[in-house]
């Protein structure tokens, strides 16, 4: 009797953990709140990591909330719950990644996220965190999980690799009830920042992203063209971004997306 009674208890405790996980990302939010800066009529943002590295206590916390949460857990979640919890998952974890290694970024051992990868490895194959109960890699994340599982080309512009050239990194949380809209302003400030995005004399020059993931867009021009009040100034970049206009893909530049060191 005690026994069963103490695997009655023992169940009802781990169904009340998993009806617990916070979907609104609260302890995120306030991270993000208090460490990322939007700058450039809110077109990029920059991470405080000093800071960050300093106060990671609320971070570590939200991380080990994420990794508690075991794969059947997940499977209950509607979809725009599972897709959040995956992006604001990579974004978390990144910034894990860079404070894990700040000493290397303050005595200029390293400038980029690239610099944090192994002989043979680069850093987004690392498996330095546990996700849906097994050690994972960032790109397990994005690769093998959100590109499969989801037909969403927008989370392009939603995970961010802590490099300049990324999307901003958002002050909030992606949540399964704003999931559309933030994905959609994400993709929308993105196209709109000139410095990665955009039309000229030359034709339409995008970032990288698009170039890497080609695949997730279809027909690049076609996907753009619903993109034109982002993309273009004019109406008559309009008119060239209806037209079979010239696609070139900028430099990527990967320097930390820092506060601290930009």
């Amino acid at each position: 009797m005690r026994l069963t009674l103490a695997i009655f208890g023992l169940c009802f405790q781990m169904a009340a953990f998993a009806q617990s996980f916070d979907h609104a990302h609260n302890a995120f939010n306030k991270v993000l709140e208090k460490y990322v800066v939007v700058y450039d009529n809110n077109l990029k943002s920059a991470v405080d990591y000093k800071q960050l590295s300093q106060d990671r206590q609320r971070l570590d916390g939200y991380l080990t909330s994420l990794s508690q949460v075991e794969q059947a857990q997940y499977q209950n979640w509607t979809q725009n719950q599972q897709l959040s919890f995956l992006i604001n998952a990579y974004n978390a974890f990144t910034l894990q990644l860079i404070i894990d290694n700040i000493a290397q970024f303050e005595s200029g051992n390293a400038e980029s996220i690239r610099d944090l990868g192994g002989l043979f490895t680069s850093p987004w194959e690392r498996a330095f965190f546990t996700l849906l109960g097994k050690k994972r890699t960032l790109d397990w994340v994005e690769h093998e999980k959100i590109r499969v599982d989801f037909d969403e080309p927008r989370i392009h512009a939603a995970l961010v690799c802590a490099a300049v050239s990324c999307p901003k990194l958002r002050a909030e949380a992606f949540t399964a009830e704003k999931l559309d809209s933030q994905l959609e302003d994400q993709m929308l400030t993105f196209l709109s920042d000139r410095d990665t995005n955009g039309v000229d004399e030359k034709g339409l020059y995008l970032s990288r992203i698009f170039d890497w993931y080609s695949e997730d867009f279809g027909n690049i021009r076609d996907y753009m063209r619903h993109y034109d009040d982002a993309l273009a100034n004019t109406a008559e970049e309009k008119e060239q971004l209806n037209q079979e206009i010239s696609i070139r893909y900028v430099n990527y530049n990967w320097q930390l997306n820092s506060l601290n060191y930009r």
